[in-house]
């Protein structure tokens, strides 16, 4: 089999004679998508919701484990019914209905590849800048081609590529983070770190959604993507195993070494919340920073290649006409576009577009919830006929689900609190009911959690009745 195949699949459903491997197989592509030194910062973060390192341990494994939980149970839609998860979305929405979602989850995955391809363009120029040999952009330029390079290489391209790509950036990444980790080691100062002090139980709850939305939360709308080339004889148990254990593994261990290393120095846990990957240089000797270049851009791509692809796949759910390589190719200009414009151009750009995709999060929130409980309550495998036609079972536009997300938004958003940029700070509009935006509860971001539950338990109870009707045709 060639190295660099293309896939032709799109949004079609995959054939049965195509559909091979194991549950196991699923490890590798999470595990590269989620190997990146940016979970070391993510330790900094956890601390910077006053809480100790203990707590910042646990938050780190129950917010890691409980949202690629959701994405596990996602990849069964796959798996039980060969199709993209966005495609999957339409028997909770209608199949016109599922534009609504499907635009939001495109927002985001672009969004995404495009800040960790800028990651990625940045770090290596910090890096480079530090080490002196070359011209700074220079440097970004390097960075920028070398990212760039292997994400459109596997995002478009696709399945087959990917899955190879995304073994040896895990392999090769796991191997320089281990060495990152023993070179830094010496600088973790644990009379410090357990000596900072339990933090308050909103604290504890804003750490661990920080966690769930921050880690794992995105990808509940690409879980299906990977999962739907494998045979429908595949444990679903395994399915779920194997998707959490390789997604949550490296992120869990990284974010408690980071929240070490924050916990030891001030100085570190302050320049990290400035530079979230240069800041990390500062403990390495020079003639490691080259590799920890190669490390910090691989672990990056590792998820942009995965955005990219699912990126694709959504816009032609949503409608495009087009294969699904060209949808990539487009995609991967206007990442390209994106990227060069925040590296080069922008001056306060960064930030408020974090802040616009963290905003986007609280209605994909709900959505992933409605998915995840779909999911859960069908007992047999999705009509898949009837996902390509609106006259069949799922029908157009499904209300219900479009107005529970809705609600699900609004109540969302009246509970977070957006600081990334002051267009935002219209957010918290119902924080006054437990203290206010500047309240115990101000920056737990609770209404994550909200628009979780509304989703999952609102969908439960509106499309019980209609599901068993399906399923009994």
């Amino acid at each position: 089999m060639p190295i660099f195949e293309l896939e032709l699949n799109g949004t079609n459903l995959i054939q049965e004679s195509e559909r091979s491997g194991t549950a196991k197989s699923l490890f590798w592509p999470w595990a590269g998508a989620n190997v990146s030194l940016l979970a070391l910062s993510y330790g900094a973060f956890f601390l910077g919701f006053g809480i100790s390192f203990r707590q910042a341990t646990w938050a780190a494994i129950i917010g890691t484990v409980l949202s690629f939980l959701l994405v596990g149970f996602s990849s069964l839609a796959g798996k039980k019914s060969n199709a993209t998860t966005m495609i999957l979305s339409r028997a909770a929405f209608g199949v016109k209905g599922n534009i609504v979602p499907g635009v939001l989850s495109y927002l985001i995955f672009v969004g995404w590849e495009t800040v960790l391809v800028s990651l990625a363009t940045l770090a290596t120029g910090t890096v480079f800048t530090r080490v002196g040999d070359i011209e700074h952009t220079a440097a970004l330029i390097i960075g920028f081609i070398f990212a760039v390079a292997l994400t459109v290489i596997g995002g478009v391209l696709g399945f087959s590529v990917i899955m190879k790509i995304q073994k040896w950036l895990t392999l090769v990444t796991v191997v320089m983070t281990i060495l990152y980790i023993a070179l830094t080691l010496h600088h973790v100062n644990w009379s410090a770190v357990t000596s900072i002090k339990d933090g308050s139980t909103q604290g504890f709850i804003g750490a661990l959604i920080f966690g769930v939305t921050g880690i794992g939360l995105g990808w509940v709308n690409s879980a299906a993507d990977y999962s739907r080339y494998l045979p429908r004889t595949a444990s679903s148990k395994a399915v779920i195993g194997w998707t959490v254990f390789g997604a949550s593994i490296v992120p869990i261990i990284l974010v408690i070494y980071g929240a070490a290393l924050s916990g030891s120095s001030k100085d570190l846990s302050d320049a990290i919340a400035m530079d979230p990957i240069g800041a990390l240089t500062s403990l390495l000797p020079t003639w490691y920073l080259i590799p920890f270049a190669l490390v910090a851009v691989l672990g990056l791509v590792g998820g942009a290649i995965l955005d990219l692809y699912s990126s694709g796949l959504t816009l032609i759910s949503i409608g495009l006409p087009v294969k699904r390589h060209i949808a990539a190719s487009i995609d991967a200009c206007i990442m390209l576009v994106g990227t060069i414009y925040i590296v080069w151009f922008a001056d306060n750009f960064f930030v408020p577009f974090q802040g616009f995709l963290i905003t986007l999060g609280v209605p994909v929130a709900v959505w992933s919830a409605i998915f995840v409980a779909n999911v859960v309550m069908r007992k047999n495998p999705y009509s898949e006929s009837d996902l390509f036609d609106h006259h069949g079972i799922y029908g157009r536009v499904n209300r219900k689900s479009i107005s529970l997300m809705f609600i699900g938004t609004i109540i969302g958003w009246g509970f977070v609190t957006n600081s990334f940029a002051s267009w935002l700070s219209w957010q918290g509009y119902f924080l006054g009911l437990i203290g206010g935006k500047n309240g115990a509860w101000a920056y737990s971001n609770i209404g994550i959690i909200f628009a979780l539950l509304i989703g999952f338990f609102g969908h439960i109870l509106l499309a019980r009745k209609t599901i068993a009707q399906q399923e009994s045709f």
